[in-house]
């Protein structure tokens, strides 16, 4: 059962109020939808939790409302599922982890609030990587995520929850949280549109803490102008996050549409060397094409520092990690393993029980990065590259590039548990997404067309605060293969 979301977030809005089609009916398709295919044999495993009727109840109010002439909001009715690492009141938040199983947060985040005052509607919680630690939805402690395009291929990850939900059509929208590629990479291999702003665009508020200086939430939807216009509502200053720019959000909706004709875009070599499947880099040859028939300028540039973006990641990121993840330790909130008799056994069974062995693996990292006498040597080194990562892109910006075009992954889906047992071949997956990140810049990933019958994206990255610019050469990409 598949529920009719083939409108745009805008339309679905302005339908608030009207009694065949209205928010009300839009949310029961939605929660329809979402039943219907978890008790199938076709069971994507998308979601973690599903909203009750009070859903249900808030969309009839607002229909209400708006038979009432009262203003419904840019997002009314329209339901929207988010990652499981954004806390909710009326659901729970697991991370994906068993250490968080039943944990119920006591406050909303910020982005959640948003939501609300727009008037869209959360009808549940996305399967992700345990801690947002992955690449393929398979490190979920509750199973993993399948693609909607090839049940036996992985969605991505570590948003691919959301990712598959937009995809399989169960909701119009959703978002997630991108450290390293995961809003763009999962976006890539559904075949639907991912944007990561800029750090610190969105409120990090209420989004449970994997990789601090590179987390960011970003959004899904099925066209340029859906993903944009859910940013659009989430992004914007928050007294309640201090890293949170105060910086005008500019206009979104505006830039969905504007020409394109006379930006310039870089095709930075170092993403289109070895390592790229020949049939991606074919999409991506006729992406071009496609957009310098509509007037967009291209130029072969370089970003240096790419090919220590990997290594530098995987030194940083886990290091956070560390640092974030020792407060579940049993004693203040979430799992305790129940044969503890001291505060140590408190926090050695609790952890072991309760975190999987990805998320073991990165702590285990991290903190060996951070220990005495190796901090410099490896956190310290992988922070002056990330610097040298962040002038590239500087360099680029401030000599006439307006973005950049690459792929976003370098080969379309692969099987589930094919890169399992080798981390590093995983971790290789976000090769060209993890630089984004690292500098801070926006980003998003638009459908170029199937290879081997799997989607696989072309990746916009633009200037710092610069939205923008990433969301007007996304629209033209978008359709240069709609057209």
């Amino acid at each position: 059962m598949i529920a009719p979301h083939d409108r745009a977030l805008a339309d679905i809005a302005r339908s608030a109020g009207s009694p065949a089609d209205g928010a009300a009916a839009t949310v029961r398709a939605a929660l329809a939808a979402i039943r219907g295919n978890a008790t199938g044999p076709e069971d994507l495993h998308a979601f973690l939790a599903t909203a009750g009727p009070d859903a249900v109840a808030r969309a009839a109010a607002l229909d209400a409302r708006t038979h009432d002439r009262e203003p419904p909001g840019p997002l009314a009715g329209v339901p929207v599922a988010i990652k499981d690492n954004i806390c909710t009141l009326d659901m729970p938040t697991t991370c994906g982890s068993r250490i968080l199983e039943s944990y119920r947060s006591p406050y909303e985040a910020t982005v959640v609030r948003r939501l609300h005052r727009a008037g869209a509607i959360i009808v549940g919680k996305t399967n992700m990587d345990e801690f947002a630690m992955g690449s393929s939805t398979e490190n979920s402690a509750f199973g993993p995520v399948r693609n909607p395009h090839d049940r036996k291929r992985v969605p991505g990850g570590s948003s691919g929850g959301s990712a598959a939900a937009v995809a399989a059509r169960l909701v119009p929208a959703a978002l997630g949280s991108d450290t390293g590629g995961s809003v763009r990479q999962p976006a890539a291999l559904c075949g639907v549109v991912g944007i990561k702003p800029t750090w610190g665009r969105v409120s990090r508020y209420g989004l449970v803490a994997f990789g601090s200086s590179l987390d960011q939430i970003g959004t899904f939807g099925r066209t340029v102008a859906d993903a944009a216009l859910l940013l659009a509502t989430i992004a914007g200053p928050d007294p309640y996050d201090a890293t949170c720019s105060d910086l005008p959000v500019p206009d979104l909706t505006a830039a969905a549409h504007a020409d394109p004709a006379g930006l310039v875009l870089g095709l930075p070599r170092e993403y289109f060397g070895d390592g790229l499947d020949p049939d991606v880099r074919a999409r991506c040859d006729d992406a071009v094409r496609r957009l310098r028939a509509q007037g967009v300028v291209f130029r072969e540039v370089s970003l240096p520092h790419t090919p220590y973006a990997i290594p530098a990641y995987y030194v940083i990121a886990p290091a956070e990690a560390s640092s974030n993840l020792a407060r579940f330790d049993g004693v203040r909130y979430g799992l305790r393993a129940p044969d503890a008799s001291t505060a140590r056994e408190v926090y050695d069974r609790s952890r072991s029980i309760g975190f999987g062995a990805e998320v073991k693996r990165r702590i285990m990292l991290g903190t060996f990065a951070l220990s005495a006498g190796y901090h410099d040597q490896f956190y310290g080194r992988a922070q002056r590259v990330r610097g040298r990562i962040r002038r590239d892109f500087r360099q680029l910006f401030d000599n006439g590039i307006d973005a950049l075009f690459t792929p976003t992954t370098p080969a379309p889906a692969f099987r589930l548990g094919e890169k399992t047992g080798d981390p590093l071949k995983m971790y290789l997956s976000d090769v060209y997404t993890v630089t984004a990140n690292l500098a801070g810049v926006p980003a998003a990933s638009v459908p170029i067309g199937f290879v081997r019958g799997l989607p696989v994206g072309g990746q916009i990255m633009a200037d710092h605060w610069r939205e923008d610019v990433v969301v007007r050469a996304a629209a033209a990409l978008e359709r240069a293969f709609v057209s």
